[in-house]
């Protein structure tokens, strides 16, 4: 068991900084919401600028973290959502397992849960829409 643990921390630290990049340099008050199945992720970073939260999409080097971290679980036992928040320079992360979910939410109904939960009625800026 100290095996997984010393190969998570690491990663966990590195989501962490990753984020930070991200949000523009400091990771303080970012929140990463993610879903992960088997060849399937979905994320995103959220940054709380005071009266507003700031979406960022996630980076490639996010995602193979994440993945990273997932894997490290064995088969069976996974998360399927991590919640990981970053408050000063500590760190927090909920997982939910596959049992935990209910199977008729999409991932966009429990991450808008999720958002609520964290920062009640604050408005989400996401970037515009690119034009094609």
């Amino acid at each position: 068991m100290a095996d997984k643990y010393d190969r998570l921390g690491p990663i966990f630290d590195q989501i962490g900084h990753e984020l930070g990049r991200i949000a523009g340099g400091d990771p303080d008050k970012t929140y990463l919401y993610a879903e992960l199945q088997e060849g399937v992720v979905g994320a995103g970073v959220f940054k709380d600028e005071g009266n507003s939260v700031r979406y960022f999409d996630p980076s490639d080097e996010l995602i193979d973290l994440l993945i990273e971290a997932w894997e490290t679980e064995e088969p069976g036992k996974r998360w399927e959502v991590i919640e990981y928040a970053v408050v000063g320079k500590e760190f927090d992360a909920i997982f939910k397992f596959p049992e935990e979910l209910n199977p008729d939410e999409f991932e966009d109904e429990r991450r808008d849960v999720a958002l609520h939960a964290r920062y009640g009625d604050k408005p989400v800026i996401y970037p515009p829409m690119p034009e094609h």
